[in-house]
């Protein structure tokens, strides 16, 4: 049977393991390394489809978990797929679901069968076995489908963390894996163990209930913390099974960006070469450089959609928070040289008075009187910051020139850090 994805390397980097590619689906192309921005419930939130095309972006993610909820697969099935009921005409992965099993701790259990979610909306029972996974992908129709895993906690809870939000999840996480009644303490390393086991079990029988292999792809997920022996141990059973691509799941769950880049450089190479590799959640741009010179394809994240609706603005130097006084009176743009709807108007048929850019000052006054136009231009700006970042990092890895790249790209510097000089 014919795989439903091809994927072509057109350039490799002399220095690193990164790779220039493209994949091919049923709905068309994708250039390699790719960032994927997430519309979870088929949408990019407040953008149309026709404006995150423009900014450069070739394929987007949809939610598995928030689709099976509203409207339902059986409807969007109904009514021709995912890419009809969104209006967007390009290649779409969805993810299974194995991720608000870990975000949604409080609110579900995780056995060997399944996990059992309480619903969001009405608090009714969602049973989301490996099978139900796959059953909803295929309703969906999407061009990827990812196999349903187990994403545990990722380090120990008792870790201090920067990002609160991430200390209360895991914390959550732990609760509801290993509740404190009876028990004495928290073994990760058991933990993780499960996971990993769990998830080889689940990929076996996702790849066996999938109805759809000619028009959709399912990739594999490789899970094991921050703990490379595990996560050896996990890549090469999933790597063992025949799949048309790869993920690494469990990171950016936590961990400081040297964990990150510790574990994707350690399980890219363990994944076949010969097929598309994708981190899942990642990222800020120095995780993404880090894991393209480790030779990862595939990336998503919420950053830009979710900061630019609270108007956190992304740029080559780091964020800027537009909401900040600072910001005022400021008449110049998001980021010069920026070529995005917000920064360069005129440079998409948009008319604005003396072809002038919507300013820093106008954006902050945006968002302070709860304007909808400020989270949609900053939302633009924060899409495109992300593909120009990428296409130079696909032109790059064909000349090796990542001092260059990141004198233009300061951001991303740490994710380039002990680079071997060119060879040959």
């Amino acid at each position: 049977m014919p795989s439903p994805l091809g994927f072509t390397v057109s350039a490799r980097s002399r220095r690193t393991l990164a790779r220039r590619g493209r994949v091919t689906t049923p709905h068309g192309v994708f250039d390699t390394p790719a960032f994927m921005p997430v519309g979870t419930r088929a949408s990019v939130k407040g953008i149309a489809p026709e404006l995150v095309a423009q900014t450069g972006a070739q394929i987007v993610l949809n939610n598995t978990y928030h689709l099976l909820l509203r409207p339902g697969p059986e409807l969007i099935s109904r009514l021709g797929g995912v890419h009809k009921f969104m209006n967007w005409h390009g290649p779409i992965l969805t993810d299974s679901g194995g991720y608000q099993a870990y975000s949604l701790s409080a609110t579900n259990k995780v056995d060997d069968d399944a996990v059992t979610f309480k619903s969001i909306i009405d608090g009714a029972n969602i049973v989301l076995t490996p099978e139900r996974a796959i059953e909803v992908q295929n309703l969906l129709g999407p061009d990827i489908i990812m196999a349903l895993d187990d994403c545990p906690p990722s380090i120990d809870p008792g870790a201090s963390l920067r990002d609160p939000a991430q200390s209360h999840r895991i914390a959550q996480a732990v609760e509801r894996d290993q509740p404190r009644a009876g028990r004495k303490g928290y073994d990760p390393a058991a933990r993780l163990d499960i996971a990993n086991q769990r998830t080889i079990r689940w990929l076996e029988r996702c790849k066996a209930a999938h109805a759809r292999k000619d028009e959709q792809a399912l990739f594999g997920i490789v899970q094991g913390g921050i703990d490379l022996d595990r996560r050896t141990w996990c890549a090469q059973r999933v790597a063992a099974i025949d799949l048309p691509g790869y993920a690494i799941g469990g990171v950016a769950v936590g961990e400081a960006p040297e964990q990150i880049a510790l574990v994707v450089r350690h399980t890219a190479p363990l994944l076949p070469p010969e097929r598309p590799r994708y981190l899942m959640g990642v990222g800020y741009e120095r995780d993404i450089l880090a894991a393209v010179l480790a030779g990862v394809d595939m990336f998503d994240c919420v950053l830009p959609t979710r900061n630019g609706r609270n108007a956190n603005a992304f740029t080559s130097g780091g964020q800027i928070r537009l909401r900040n006084a600072q910001f005022a009176e400021d008449p110049g743009p998001i980021e010069s040289g920026c070529d995005c709807h917000a920064c360069a108007p005129q440079a998409h048929g948009w008319r604005t008075a003396e072809g002038l850019p919507f300013s820093r000052a106008y954006l902050r006054h945006l968002f302070m009187v709860g304007e909808m136009l400020g989270p949609i231009l900053v939302t633009l700006h924060n899409l495109r910051h992300f593909q120009r970042l990428m296409a130079d990092i696909r032109e790059r890895i064909a000349d090796d020139d990542w001092e260059g790249f990141v004198r233009r790209w300061p951001v991303a510097a740490d994710g380039c850090r002990d680079l071997p000089p060119l060879l040959g």
